[in-house]
């Protein structure tokens, strides 16, 4: 049976909350909302339908939203490790998987963005030679470099999350059990929410940065309930 139970260092995890949160907003706004933001042409079907989104994006704005987003993500992800912190305190064995997911998250989350801007600029680049050929260039490039670091990213993201709901479920940290809600998963809501919302440019946006919305939750919660010991 494990046994290791230490006080947290609560003020340097306050820290990473609070910094997180900024970052969190960074990646939202910056990233994934610029990037985002845009309707799509109903009239359409399909991938073609899809890419019509990011149709009036300007390479200025892929930029702007590659870099910020790359600069966010990453350090919203180093912000979790206040997490590990938590988790640490009372288990070194879930400790230490949630960072190897981390540790996964931080090397393929800032660089999956920057490959789904690198998509979104392919497509409207081939666009503006033959638009005959965008679609099926941009599903070509993103099979060879969107998709191996996105499936990559993702193994990782598992990790991390499953890992995190499994230590506040079993008691493995200060925290009530109930706080397990407080993870990245949250985002997908916002998916939800923003699909119902219908076709409108800052639906798209915000459904763009669904996994800066589940941070921003996280952070936000978490910070909240801090347990006051």
């Amino acid at each position: 049976m494990e046994t290791n139970s230490k006080r947290p260092d609560w003020d340097r995890i306050v820290h990473l909350f609070k910094l997180g949160i900024v970052a969190s907003l960074i990646a939202l706004v910056g990233g994934d909302m610029l990037l985002g933001w845009g309707t799509a042409d109903l009239s359409l079907t399909g991938m073609a339908q899809y890419f019509s989104r990011y149709s009036s994006v300007s390479d200025t704005r892929i930029f702007w939203a590659a870099t910020l987003g790359m600069i966010g993500i990453a350090i919203e992800t180093m912000c979790f490790f206040g997490i590990y912190r938590v988790i640490v305190s009372e288990s070194e064995k879930y400790a230490h998987a949630y960072r190897v997911g981390l540790i996964g998250m931080l090397i393929f989350g800032p660089f999956c963005h920057v490959m789904c801007c690198a998509t979104i600029y392919h497509h409207n680049a081939v666009a503006r030679i033959n638009p005959d050929m965008a679609i099926n260039e941009a599903l070509a490039f993103a099979k060879l470099f969107l998709v191996p670091v996105t499936a990559i990213f993702f193994v990782f993201f598992m990790i991390m999350n499953i890992v995190q709901i499994m230590a506040f479920a079993k008691g493995k940290t200060p925290y009530p059990r109930w706080c397990l809600v407080f993870t990245m998963f949250l985002g997908i809501i916002d998916i939800v929410v923003m699909r119902m919302a219908g076709n409108h440019a800052w639906a798209y946006a915000l459904a763009t940065g669904w996994l800066s919305v589940g941070s921003l939750i996280t952070f936000t919660g978490l910070l909240i309930y801090m347990p006051k010991d």
